[in-house]
């Protein structure tokens, strides 16, 4: 009965904590609560798009170059196909190649940052030296050479994509374990000859969770506007694919004076998502950073210092 009792207060523990976070963020980032909504409303469209788009994202309407209409809400492109269905397919390869590149770079950058960071030596020197040589290079050049010699499509890309960023992450999680290594519980986990494994996975690993989960949350609409300018250059997904990026390329560019529409939607959609996702990932930053300036030393706590004045103590409230 009292490990049921336990489980129940733990779990309500939980529960508050998280309420007690989405509190936090709506009253000290409003900003980012909207940021939160957009992210969430990306989702739901991506997974329902089948259900909300009104046609194919492939099929031919008939009515080429229809300015937006009850008919068709955003228009028709050059080959009749609906911009709205297209503009919602669009969403679901955001989520992916977003969601996909940036889960492959964490693991990425944890496994070269906490290897690096932990044992050290001519390990980290050898691992760092090339992570320099990937750095030095133009992200979006290195991206498309070695796109061009994979080969396009969504599952290229997404690889591509997270293992370039997870390489340049993996110095912010190097710098994090250095730091957490030289704490006392880990010198003495390694005293008592704990093995590497349990060393990393129980010390290491859950006191950085917090940068991991940061970089995360401001890699996603990185990750989307990297896709997005790998397909409008022609090195992203298939041109049968709907892809934002790829809307505003090709037969956009060509018809963006006679039927603007075709340029305008997918560029306010990939604009609007971008900045919700990169908002709501701020936030989160903040509030899950005490060191900065949204953390929890300043979520409504006073800190009282005891001052001497004059030979008489006293208390001052600090927020």
């Amino acid at each position: 009965m009292a490990a049921r009792s336990s489980e129940k207060m733990n779990e309500k523990k939980r529960h508050s904590k998280l309420v007690d976070f989405f509190i936090r963020m709506l009253k000290e980032k409003p900003l980012g609560t909207a940021g939160g909504i957009i992210t969430l409303l990306l989702v739901l469209v991506a997974i329902f798009a089948k259900f909300l788009a009104p046609y194919g994202p492939n099929q031919l309407t008939g009515f080429a170059l229809r300015p937006p209409s009850s008919q068709f809400w955003l228009g028709t492109d050059n080959l009749g196909r609906d911009l709205l269905s297209r503009v919602i397919y669009g969403a679901r390869i955001s989520v992916e190649v977003g969601l996909g590149a940036s889960l492959l770079a964490s693991l990425v950058e944890i496994i070269l940052g906490i290897f690096s960071g932990y044992l050290g030596g001519t390990f980290d020197l050898i691992v760092q030296r090339f992570v320099d040589a990937v750095m030095c290079f133009p992200g979006l050049i290195l991206m498309m050479v070695v796109i061009s010699i994979v080969g396009s499509g969504v599952d290229r890309v997404i690889l591509v994509l997270g293992i370039t960023w997870g390489i340049g992450g993996s110095r912010l999680i190097r710098g994090a374990t250095m730091s957490i290594k030289e704490n006392t519980y880990v010198q003495s986990a390694i005293a008592l000859g704990s093995p590497t494994r349990t060393i990393l996975w129980r010390h290491i690993l859950p006191n950085i969770m917090a940068p991991i989960i940061i970089q995360f949350s401001v890699r996603v609409p990185a990750v989307i506007l990297t896709e997005a300018s790998l397909s409008f250059l022609g090195f992203g997904v298939p041109a049968n694919i709907p892809s934002w990026g790829g809307m505003l390329s090709g037969s956009a560019r060509t018809y963006m004076f006679l039927a603007p529409w075709m340029a305008i939607w997918p560029g306010l959609a990939l604009s609007f998502v971008v900045w919700g996702v990169n908002i709501f990932g701020d936030a989160m930053r903040d509030l899950l950073d005490p060191r900065l300036k949204g953390g929890i030393g300043r979520y409504g706590l006073k800190v009282k210092t005891k001052v001497t004045v004059k030979g008489e103590p006293g208390i001052i409230s600090k927020d």
